[in-house]
């Protein structure tokens, strides 16, 4: 076994040093000590004794000069204590062992004297784990119990210390998560303290990615979560929708989400709910915030609270008891309103602005209220000054003094207002202009409801055009209305019929109705159907083509949607024009003229047009022509008018035809909206007209460049591109 050379492979390894630098590089000597033992299996090519004189364990070889001898079976690595079963030496296993070089046993220790001892490694791995699962498993345990005494007490305060005294925030987002899922059990009271809570929370105890992320957590178990509760997606949409606007989720969390989340998956059907069944409805946050609210928690008693509590902070100076109160109204989304009051409050008591605009400025550090409903309450005074300026003649200039004021002061971003001057017409009118006028208009009102003569009013109306007259042709308005309000149906279909005469600019009516619903709470102490009647008022401008629907989106965002009455309004007014046989049955709201107007149908109507267009191309008088297209009293119909009028010019090339569509459009009789619907009509039906007359379309298309020279219609306008446009609106109209 051994070469004369000692050139032997197997006694090589012996013969190196018994001290090491390297710790590993003894290893291949004790894997073929421990495996050379008596009973190993003897390899045939070195047949050997097992204790030959030579043999690596033997007395002479240099790594056996200590005092334990004998097999080496009893210095491999299981040769260990008997009476404690821990390796000898100190947590070695002796010679020949691997004891103190891979020991990975829970009770092994690092010597800190080591050379390669490294303290970022002292604390175990697999304890981490553990010890992680235990605080989660805790921090779970105590959150439940900490919901479920909020449901039973209500005490958010509690909860809120509660929760900080886990000081446990990386888990933050199971709270979230456990208090949603356990509410959307609960009844609505439960799910309204669920949504106050978290917006308690909110950036104090709960970080705002904490937030996200129990939310986004919620979404992920949407499925599991419809086994115990049918009604997840409906429930959980609304928590989101809330949150949202609350300000505690941002709008972005949604389309984020939704390309995170498979879209057949309830997450992505909860979204979906929250983005167009709530999110996207007009005046959501109103009708988000009260759907689990109580009924004494109205749009109304919340205004009531907010005057209240301004009024007792400008009699007592108690600024910590206004910011409580402003706390426990808990509409962080109407804070808005506070600022639009505390800015008509300055305007209207001018001792109180430094009071009032300090307290508004400490809110604002603060956190109670945020930029952006700040910027909205300045935005809605901007809105509202000119009905101010009717009682408060130098609101404007007052105005214009407290935004640079807070400008100033840095709680207010001025270049993101819209601008305050209007314009020079608006910022000269005079309270006496005003006052005088107002006065004129009542006796031109009256007059009007005992004649019924439009030409009179209009020409008294007439000598009044000045500057002011976009001011003035809004103050008409209102009166009008509001004097008709307070009358029977035959004076409300008179003021009607009146309004759709005027021809008053669209801008001028938006302002009227902008005006009528600012003023609407103070009229439903004389009038208790005045959202009825303002209803009905707003979609009879509409079917008479006085506004166009557009318009309604313009008189909604004069007053932000955050006027009750204002909402209702617009409410129903949209579900009018959205009925069945709209038109008609709008048209015939105030009963008729004089309740005496007859009802026809649409298949009477176009009769009728047809023969009235025949008595004119026979000799007939435009004048009288135009006077039984305005007693037919359908101007959403007028269309119809156009396309008969167009066939005729192109069957007969009548040019009287032509000059009785010229009259009728500069006395307004029908509407430039009306004329080019008429000539979508005729485009949808020319191929059929062309059986009759080969070159109708060469006609047609003579026709509509005659027009558009004429100012009749855009330069824009084509037949083939609007026809689809103008089918729609004609089966809209019928429908």
């Amino acid at each position: 076994m051994e070469s004369s050379d000692g050139s032997n492979e197997n006694t090589q390894p012996i013969q190196l040093p018994l001290q090491s630098a390297d710790p590993f590089s003894i290893t291949p000597l004790k894997i073929s000590l421990s495996r050379k033992s008596p009973k190993s299996p003897i390899s045939p090519k070195s047949p050997r004794s097992p204790r030959s004189s030579k043999s690596p364990m033997s007395p002479e070889s240099p790594r056996v000069q200590g005092k334990h001898k004998g097999s080496p079976l009893k210095n491999d690595r299981r040769s260990h204590s008997p009476r404690d079963g821990r390796p000898k030496k100190g947590g070695a296993g002796g010679k020949g062992t691997w004891g103190g070089l891979l020991d990975v046993d829970d009770n092994s220790t690092l010597d800190p004297d080591d050379p390669n001892y490294d303290s970022s490694k002292e604390l175990n791995e697999d304890s981490n784990i553990k010890q992680d699962s235990f605080d989660f498993a805790l921090y779970k345990k105590k959150a439940t119990t900490l919901i479920q005494e909020y449901f039973s007490t209500g005490d958010v305060s509690s909860a809120a210390d509660e929760l900080r005294e886990l000081a446990m925030p990386n888990y933050s987002y199971y709270f979230v998560k456990k208090l949603v899922s356990m509410a959307m059990d609960r009844p609505d009271n439960e799910k309204e303290m669920a949504a106050v809570l978290l917006s308690a929370l909110y950036s104090d105890i709960i970080e705002p990615q904490q937030l996200y992320k129990g939310f986004r957590k919620l979404l992920e178990s949407a499925d599991d979560l419809i086994v115990d509760t049918p009604d997840t997606v409906d429930v959980l949409s609304l928590f989101v929708a809330r949150a949202v606007v609350d300000d505690i989720l941002p709008p972005s969390f949604l389309t984020k989400q939704m390309a995170y989340l498979p879209k057949d998956s309830k997450g992505f059907e909860v979204l979906k709910k929250a983005e167009k069944g709530y999110l996207g409805t007009p005046h959501h946050a109103e009708v988000i915030e009260r759907r689990w609210a109580s009924k004494n928690k109205s749009v109304e008693n919340v205004k009531d609270k907010i005057n209240n509590l301004l009024e007792e902070y400008i009699t007592s100076g108690d600024r910590a008891e206004a910011f409580r109160c402003m706390k426990d109204l808990k509409v962080p989304f109407f804070h808005h309103e506070i600022v639009k009051r505390v800015l008509v409050m300055a305007i209207e008591k001018l001792q109180t602005e430094d009071l009032l605009f300090d307290l508004l400025k400490e809110v604002y550090e603060e956190g109670l209220i945020n930029a952006s409903q700040v910027s909205k309450g300045f935005e809605r005074m901007i809105d509202s000054i000119e009905d101010l300026t009717l009682d408060v003649p130098n609101a404007r200039g007052k105005l214009q003094h407290l935004i640079a004021k807070a400008a100033s002061e840095g709680w207010l971003c001025a270049s993101s207002l819209k601008s305050l001057s209007v314009g020079p017409k608006s910022q000269s009118l005079d309270e006496s202009v005003a006052r005088a006028f107002k006065a004129k208009a009542h006796s031109i009102i009256q007059e009007y409801f005992l004649s019924g003569d439009i030409s009179e009013v209009i020409s008294c109306l007439e000598t009044d055009k000045s500057t002011y007259s976009s001011q003035l042709n809004a103050i008409f308005i209102k009166k009008l209305i509001t004097l008709a309000m307070d009358r029977k149906n035959r004076e409300k279909e008179m003021a009607s019929v009146l309004l759709s005469s005027l021809c008053f600019p669209a801008e001028d009516i938006v302002s009227g109705f902008s005006m009528l619903i600012e003023a609407a709470e103070d009229t439903a102490l004389d009038n208790p159907v005045v959202v009825e009647d303002l209803a009905l008022f707003l979609a009879r401008a509409v079917v008479d083509e006085a506004l166009a629907p557009q318009h309604l989106d313009e008189v909604e965002t004069r007053f932000m949607g955050s006027d009750p009455i204002g909402t209702k309004v617009l409410q129903m007014a949209r579900s009018l024009l959205k009925a069945r046989l709209s038109g008609e049955r709008i048209l015939r709201c105030w009963g008729g003229w004089g309740n005496n107007s007859p009802r026809w149908a649409v298949e009477d109507v176009k009769d009728k047009i047809t023969r009235l267009l025949e008595e004119y191309e026979s000799g007939g008088g435009a004048r009288e022509a135009r006077r039984c297209i305005k007693e037919l009293g359908m101007p959403f119909f007028h269309h119809e008018v156009v396309k008969k009028a167009l066939i005729i010019v192109i069957e007969k090339r009548s040019e009287r035809m032509w000059v009785l569509l010229r009259e009728c459009l500069e006395s307004c009789l029908i509407t430039p909206n009306q004329m080019i619907k008429g000539f979508g009509r005729v485009g949808e039906c020319i191929d059929d007209l062309a059986l009759d007359v080969p070159d109708a379309e060469k006609q047609f298309l003579n026709c509509i460049e005659r027009a558009k020279a004429a100012g009749w219609l855009d330069s824009s306008f084509s037949y083939r591109k609007s026809a689809g446009m103008n089918d729609a609106s004609e089966d809209a109209t019928q429908t």
